[in-house]
């Protein structure tokens, strides 16, 4: 990685970070739940993914879009928490329905976004 490269990644990340903000919010404010919000945050994410992998982008789009937009988009670590959390409050159905739909709709929108790329 060369330094336009780090300057892209930081681009991407400043537009990735404000948007799963106002995207998260969005969703408590239409009734749902924080762990709705991280879900579709993440799902989005994986769909820009499947779309840039699918269409064999390197280089700057990868750099922008794939690591910085997508990697500040999206979150690991409030899904754990989120997990963590629901297994503390006695609520296990309610990590393992978060898992498998993070899991089934992840991996679907990765492979959606790869199908209408590479078409």
């Amino acid at each position: 990685m060369n330094g336009l490269d780090a300057l892209l990644v930081a681009a991407g990340a400043a537009v990735g970070a404000p948007v799963r903000y106002l995207a998260s919010h969005t969703v408590r404010e239409l009734g749902g739940t924080p762990p709705a919000g991280t879900l579709v945050v993440n799902v989005v994410g994986s769909l820009v993914l499947g779309l840039l992998a699918g269409g064999g982008s390197t280089g700057w789009p990868l750099a922008l879009v794939g690591i910085g937009f997508c990697g500040a988009l999206t979150t690991f670590s409030t899904l754990a928490l989120e997990l963590w959390d629901a297994m503390a409050d006695g609520r296990p159905h309610h990590a393992v329905a978060n898992v498998a739909l993070s899991l089934g709709l992840g991996l679907g929108a990765a492979s959606l976004g790869w199908a209408l790329a590479a078409g």
